[in-house]
């Protein structure tokens, strides 16, 4: 009988793999799959429970590449371990349309659970991870019966420490006791620019001990230590577990490991030579030996441990069927059966209950109704839960009861919202988050990764223009429409009224493959009266509020609360013979995805006379109007006082939009 085979010959399968597609790409980083490759065989071997056959498998654990640049090291895994991620893929490594991309695309490849690259975002992902484990379980799981258990694990290097965002989510994990997640820190001492102690020096233990995790020092070279940091790690259930594996990047490398030069750039033909004597390896550029494929291969016991859970599953089925039946239907991302008649009542029921109402207020109000249709909803406010009104009845904060439905943030903008896309990452719920619209920009980032990875993320943005008034401008927002509008996959609402707020909201629930960003005032706004019609078609994105009452001469184009605006220009153009239309565009992104017909109808191409306002840059809007019509907007930053007082300063009023139709007529 054979010698089995030693671990460090498996590890650097991983090795050899990477430097390979790295230098047949002539591109990449093979410095972080080299050091981490003892780790990563520990971990996928021994611990990680995961199906290659069914990658989507509800109970599996969660892996994250946080340092997303080694993302050769994931894609050796996935295919070392059976997913379909073939040889042939390995060679395309970073080529167009391939399965192995520059950094772990969400939907490229199978077993890749989120899109890492932006460093910190990755962890803050798998704290969304955590979080959502540990709620869906808290709220479905019954004694004998633990359907929602798994771990979250996560590859971490010195950069994504580096970076702000870790600080924010490492505390609040610990605050959270999140005890199922797992962190790997590969503790190099290389970035880019060279040594980090030129630039971290941080005490890293001292600092996530403080935070309330559970810290591991080991050699991440000493497999068995290894094994044993880990197997400590899923004992503590009480806090989260960081491991710091002191680690030589590049390992295998007589020439370059331990240095910068491994880190992001390919070894070298000359290089790889000298690192496969090293290693005492002898086969071509991806080439295996069967006894390799055979120990790494995880289908087996994946189906083993798939099929046991399965079994699990039918009992709780068995003893709870309505609850099992409630599981099943949020895993899958499916709405209940009977939302969307509910929330179309919900929607003609506010336009004729009428009212002006602040913006944000009718945000709250759509949210208490359409919460007890929808459990899943899983919201949360950075520190301004009383400002943004996300707050509803029956609500409680997961910091104290672990089966709760909203989480306390704080004042971690960047944070919440990267969590935010890890928990819909996860499945089970339907996050939403909220801020004021000026500190999207400490989110900016991660609103764009929820972006790409199409994640149904529901952005509440508070406090939408100058019309917040006194803070002044360091609080009113100008810019950031034009920047959330001009985001691939986002839709942006600003709805003028309850009714246009209650729409944005049912359709950012229905929105299974784009993030919404809800955009609502701290101001009062006046109700706009409707027809059925109308009311269907504000999920058009845009549709003419007001008629002319005369031959259409001219379009007034407006939002939020520039609406109430528009309509009394419309009456004073009106009352002096101007046949003039208003259109509401609440989300210009679904307005232009509709039919050619449609939108003709809505903006006839011959009517060259068209005025646009928002209190917003004004350049967005041009796409609209043209060269020849009017925007009646922000070209500078605000000032601090009363709103009415900013809206005359600023020459956003009625009269300013008479004048600039008639300018045009």
């Amino acid at each position: 009988m054979p010698a089995p085979i030693s671990e460090r010959k498996l590890a650097n399968a991983i090795r050899v793999l990477s430097f390979d597609a790295v230098q047949k790409a002539n591109s990449g980083h093979p410095g972080a799959p080299m050091g981490m490759a003892d780790i990563a065989e520990v971990l996928w071997r021994k611990f990680l429970k995961h199906n290659p056959a069914d990658p989507n498998w509800h109970n599996r654990d969660r892996f994250v590449l946080s340092n997303g640049h080694g993302s050769m090291l994931i894609y050796s895994l996935l295919h070392l371990s059976g997913y379909d991620v073939s040889v042939d893929d390995l060679k395309g490594f970073r080529q167009l349309h391939s399965k192995t991309p520059g950094h772990p695309e969400l939907g490229y490849t199978p077993g890749v659970e989120t899109t890492t690259g932006p460093l910190g975002q990755g962890i803050a992902n798998a704290v969304g991870f955590a979080i959502a484990e540990k709620t869906l379980a808290a709220q479905f799981n019954r004694d004998g019966h633990s359907v929602v258990d798994h771990h979250t694990y996560a590859f971490l290097g010195d950069g994504c420490l580096m970076e702000g965002i870790s600080h924010e989510v490492c505390s609040l994990a610990g605050t959270l006791a999140l005890g199922k997640l797992v962190f790997f820190y590969d503790d190099n001492g290389i970035s880019i620019d060279g040594n980090v102690e030129g630039w971290f020096t941080d005490d890293t233990e001292a600092r996530f001990e403080s935070y309330g995790w559970q810290v591991i020092k080991v050699d991440g070279h000493d497999t068995d230590a290894i094994t044993q940091a880990t197997e400590q790690a899923i004992a503590e259930t009480a806090k989260p577990s960081l491991i710091i594996c002191k680690t030589t990047i590049g390992a295998g490398s007589p020439n370059k490991q331990g240095l910068a030069a491994s880190h992001g750039a390919p070894l070298g033909d000359d290089e790889i030579a000298l690192t496969r004597d090293a290693l005492s390896w002898k086969h071509a550029p991806f080439e295996l030996d069967d006894e390799i494929y055979e120990a790494w291969d995880a289908k087996a016991k994946g189906d083993v441990q798939q099929k046991n859970w399965d079994a699990d599953f039918e009992a709780y089925k068995k003893a709870y069927p309505e609850l099992a039946a409630e599981l099943s239907r949020r895993l899958n991302g499916e709405l209940p059966a009977d939302f969307a008649s509910q929330a179309q009542a919900y929607i003609q029921q506010t336009q004729e209950a009428g009212g002006d109402v602040a913006s944000r207020k009718a945000s709250q109000n759509a949210i208490n109704s359409l919460q007890p249709l929808l459990p899943e909803l899983l919201g949360g406010s950075a520190d301004l839960a009383g400002s943004n009104l996300t707050l509803f009845k029956g609500a409680k904060g997961i910091e104290k009861d672990v089966d709760g439905n909203y989480i306390y943030y704080g004042v971690r903008e960047f944070g919440m919202t990267a969590i935010a896309n890890g928990i819909a990452l996860h499945g089970g719920f339907i996050p939403y988050v909220a801020t004021f619209l000026m500190f999207m920009e400490y989110a900016r980032n991660a609103v764009r990764m929820g972006a790409l990875m199409k994640q149904r993320v529901i952005h509440v943005y508070t406090h939408d223009s100058i019309g917040l008034g006194e803070d002044g401008p360091t609080h009113q927002p100008v810019e950031q429409l034009t920047s959330l509008r001009t985001t691939p996959n986002l839709r942006t609402w600003r709805p003028c009224d309850a009714t246009e707020s209650a729409s944005a909201w049912v359709e950012a629930i229905k929105s299974e493959n784009n993030p919404s960003a809800l955009i609502f005032s701290r101001q009062s706004l006046p109700h706009q009266a409707r027809d059925s019609e109308q009311v269907a078609n504000i999920t058009k994105g845009g549709y003419v509020l007001a008629k002319e009452q005369s031959e259409l001469q001219a379009i007034i184009i407006a939002t939020g609360s520039e609406v109430g605006l528009a309509m009394e220009a419309y009456e004073a153009l009106s009352a002096n013979g101007v046949g003039v239309r208003v259109v509401s565009m609440p989300c210009a992104e679904i307005f232009v995805e509709q039919e050619a017909s449609y939108r003709e109808a809505v903006l006839p191409a011959n009517i060259r006379a068209r005025v646009a306002v928002e209190a917003a840059h004004v350049d967005y809007w041009y796409k609209f109007v043209g060269l020849d019509g009017k925007v009646i907007g922000m070209t500078t930053y605000g000032e601090s006082a009363p709103a009415s007082d900013l809206y005359k300063e600023f020459g956003i009023t009625t009269d300013a939009v008479v004048e600039a139709v008639n300018s045009l007529v």
